[in-house]
């Protein structure tokens, strides 16, 4: 009954490989898009955006004045 003997330099190095590779995976994920992608994304964005801001309530009268609620008129 003995134990394996390990090299620790070469699990370190191992190690540092295994999470240098995750690191890639994850970065070809997050900016490993194409130039078209990249436009369409930025294109919805814009007209979300946009949508967004055409629906938003003004506060104003239609007479043009901004109304104050502390008034009571």
């Amino acid at each position: 009954m003995s134990a394996d003997i390990v090299n620790l330099r070469q699990a370190r190095k191992k190690k540092a490989r295994s999470d240098r590779e995750k690191q890639a995976a994850e970065n070809r994920t997050t900016f490993g898009r194409s130039k078209a992608e990249k436009k369409l994304s930025q294109k919805t964005e814009t007209l979300t955006s946009a949508r967004l801001d055409g629906h938003q309530r003004s506060d104003e009268t239609p007479s043009g004045s901004t109304k104050d609620p502390e008034d009571g008129d």
